[in-house]
C-alpha cells in the first residue's frame, strides 16, 4: 500500500503527517508540484521481466505521458535482491541529488521509497505497484530501494541521455528512516 510520511527537515524521528489514502497523498504532493497518481499495472511480467517486455506491456502508458509532456526517451529499471550491484546502486541513489529534468517513474511491480526535500520538510513516499510519480526538475531528493530490492519501474526522460544526477553533498538522507 502506498504511503506518505512527512517529517520536518530537522526532526527525523517524529512524523508530522502520515497517510495511506491515495487521494490524500495525491493532494499533499500536488500542492508541492509533485505529480502522484495511481495507474493500472496489471500485466503479468514473470519473475525477471525483460525490459522490452515491460515496455511493450505498458507502451500505452508511456505514450500517454509522451503526448502530454513531450518526453523523449524511456527505459526500465528492475532490481532484485540477488543483483550483485545492489549495495553500490542503493548507496548511489541514497545520496541527496537533483536533476535538470523531471524524474518520472511508473512502478509496474514491487516498491521503493522516494524522499523529497521540500520547503523545510522531508516527504517520504512509499511507491508501490501502479504508482506514478513525477518529481519536478531541481527538487532535492533521494531514493531507497531497500537492502533486498524487488521492483520494476519505467523511467521516462526529457532528454535522450537518461538519468543524470547532480549530487547536493548534503548528508540529510542519513538521518531519515530507510526501507529494511
Amino acid at each position: 500500500m502506498s504511503a506518505l510520511t512527512i517529517f520536518t527537515d530537522n526532526e527525523a524521528t517524529t512524523p508530522v503527517w502520515h497517510s495511506t489514502d491515495a487521494e490524500a497523498i495525491r493532494q499533499r504532493l500536488n500542492a508541492k508540484g509533485v505529480r502522484f497518481e495511481r495507474w493500472q499495472a496489471d500485466c503479468d511480467l514473470g519473475e525477471n521481466p525483460e525490459p522490452d517486455a515491460v515496455i511493450t506491456a505498458y507502451q500505452h502508458a508511456i505514450d500517454k505521458l509522451v503526448a502530454e509532456k513531450g518526453y523523449q526517451s524511456w527505459d526500465v529499471i528492475s532490481m532484485r535482491a540477488d543483483n550483485p550491484q545492489k549495495e553500490s546502486l542503493r548507496g548511489k541513489f541514497l545520496s541527496e541529488h537533483t536533476h535538470g529534468e523531471d524524474e518520472v517513474r511508473f512502478f509496474v511491480e514491487g516498491a521503493g521509497l522516494f524522499c523529497l526535500h521540500l520547503d523545510g520538510h522531508i516527504y517520504q513516499l512509499l511507491c508501490e505497484k501502479s504508482d506514478l510519480i513525477s518529481v519536478p526538475a531541481g527538487t532535492p531528493h533521494w531514493f531507497d530501494m531497500g537492502s533486498e530490492p524487488n521492483f520494476t519501474a519505467i523511467r521516462i526522460f526529457d532528454n535522450p541521455e537518461g538519468w543524470i544526477a547532480k549530487f547536493t553533498g548534503d548528508n540529510i538522507a542519513d538521518a531519515y528512516p530507510r526501507l529494511p
